[in-house]
């Protein structure tokens, strides 16, 4: 069927349709704009955050630098306290002799001596304690190497020198001087650890040892139980997987890793104006709805308002030509004619009833939709050019479905009516009736004008017409009651241009 746009009283229908197009179209607009810009504002922070890690990461290599250098400064004076310790063995060994002489014996006495920071313990094969030197008050009274005193003791195995009749042995402690310094070391290690989780940078990291199951230390990290053993594998695996890391050698840990992602705020710039254009959105979303359905009842208020006047209107010239009828029938006027006014005059109240009952829940009764459908054809062949030819293809058998015959009637009525106008009052209509087992389709198919694919949802609007005068509400109508009244669906199921157009109908049989 050919439906071209024009401008009808009610045009404001599709002005409004435009004007919410054009809204949406500055509202994305707005919307990309405002993107578009939080990316550049995103990309820029992002640049300064990197450079800021970068900034933190290069002071943290030159921390780990300094303190590798303290690791060797001490390892070093740890090397030299153990040479000296065996030094002091040898000495013990060689004062057990009985061939020195007074000037070997000054010597050596003078290197034992010379001791003043190693603590020292000399015991026999027994563990008695026969010499000490650099202990703590709190081993004065031990006469044997045991409890406290040994596990004192017990971090070096002891050096031994054979004597005349057995061996002794030294135990040896590290210097208080490299104690002090070694807990220094402990703090450097503890503050380097420090300056990694609470950094600069205010990024979340993490550092794990070289196997990747421990988190030595975190910072900049909330949400996770550190705790549960799975939290802080997910953890581990999420920040190693797809995020930097620098790699670092930490004393008593070895290799460590230190991953580290982008700041929390910075994610929240990323996210948060989608987050917020998504909620906008739905707002929107459920206002417009909201707005429609209150438009939508306004509409219907005002078709029912008008379709009960037009009923109301049209009872008065009703009543007066069924007695004009009778009056004719009286003065001896051919039967024929009064029968044919008559059929008109019923018709006519028909079309009343089927305006007086918008609006009105219709009742809908199990009939034949053949003899509905069957009613309908025959009135308007008879009142229609024999130019205009229509086919009818239905079953055999009776096909039971609720409707309402008036208005059921009255969509065929004014479907058939749009293809004849589209055909230009000449051409062919094919009326088909098909059934399944839940459904009855009614295809009604014309060899007019056609219908673009963009105009074919359209057509259903109201104001939408290609007649010279009308209002374009006559398949705004059908749709409405055979969506709304018969719970059925109206649609073009088929149409090409300059080649005819097929509408479907589908009923529900229960």
């Amino acid at each position: 069927m050919g439906f071209l746009r024009k401008i009808t009283g009610l045009e404001i229908y599709s002005r409004k349709q435009r004007w919410k197009l054009y809204l949406l179209g500055f509202a994305a607009v707005i919307i990309l704009a405002s993107l578009y810009y939080t990316d550049i504002l995103v990309r820029k922070i992002a640049s300064d955050e990197r450079q800021r890690v970068e900034l933190w990461v290069d002071a943290i290599r030159k921390r780990e630098t300094l303190l590798l250098d303290s690791e060797r400064l001490f390892s070093v004076i740890q090397e030299e306290e153990r040479k000296r310790v065996e030094l002091l063995t040898q000495v013990y060994g060689m004062l057990s002799r009985n061939d020195l002489d007074r000037e070997s014996l000054t010597l050596y006495t003078s290197i034992l001596l010379s001791n003043t920071t190693i603590p020292l313990v000399l015991t026999d094969e027994d563990g008695e304690i026969e010499s000490s030197s650099n202990l703590d008050e709190r081993f004065a009274g031990y006469t044997h190497l045991t409890g406290e005193l040994a596990d004192f003791f017990s971090q070096y195995p002891p050096l031994s020198f054979p004597i005349i009749g057995g061996r002794r042995y030294i135990y040896h402690q590290d210097s208080k001087v490299y104690m002090e310094l070694r807990e220094v070391m402990e703090d450097l290690i503890d503050t380097f650890l420090s300056d990694i989780v609470i950094n600069s940078a205010n990024v979340p990291v993490i550092v794990v040892d070289s196997t990747g199951q421990q988190i030595i230390a975190y910072g900049n990290i909330d949400g996770v139980n550190f705790e549960d053993e799975n939290e802080t594998l997910d953890l581990i695996g999420s920040m190693a997987g797809k995020n930097r890391y620098l790699s670092v050698i930490l004393p008593n840990y070895g290799q460590c890793y230190v991953y580290y992602t982008n700041s929390f705020l910075l994610t929240q710039l990323r996210y948060y104006p989608l987050a917020q254009f998504i909620i906008i959105g739905i707002f929107l979303l459920v206002a417009y709805i909201l707005f429609s359905m209150a438009r939508n009842a306004e509409q219907n208020q005002v078709w029912v308002g008008m379709s009960k006047e037009t009923a109301h209107q049209l009872g008065t010239p009703l009543s007066s030509l069924i007695a004009w009828v009778e009056l004719l029938k009286m003065k001896g006027v051919d039967e024929s004619t009064i029968g044919e006014i008559s059929k008109d005059i019923r018709r006519l109240e028909d079309i009343t009833e089927r305006f007086s009952k918008i609006g009105s829940p219709p009742r809908l009764v199990p009939a034949n939709l053949n003899d509905s459908i069957n009613e309908v054809v025959s009135y308007m062949r008879r009142r229609t050019s024999s130019k205009v030819a229509i086919h009818v293809s239905m079953p055999k058998n009776d096909v039971i479905v609720p409707h309402n015959e008036n208005l059921f009637g009255w969509v065929i009525e004014n479907i058939i009516k749009n293809a004849i106008d589209a055909m230009a009052g000449v051409g062919n209509i094919y009326l088909k009736v098909e059934e399944t087992d839940r459904q009855v389709h009614i295809d009604i198919t014309d060899d007019g004008k056609g219908i673009p694919a963009s105009r074919q949802k359209a057509i259903f609007n109201p104001g939408i017409t290609s007649k010279k005068s009308g209002w374009g509400l006559g398949l705004s109508l059908c749709k409405r009651i055979i969506e709304n009244y018969h719970g059925g669906k109206l649609f073009v199921k088929h149409s090409v241009v300059n080649a005819g157009t097929t509408f479907r109908i589908i009923l529900n049989k229960s």
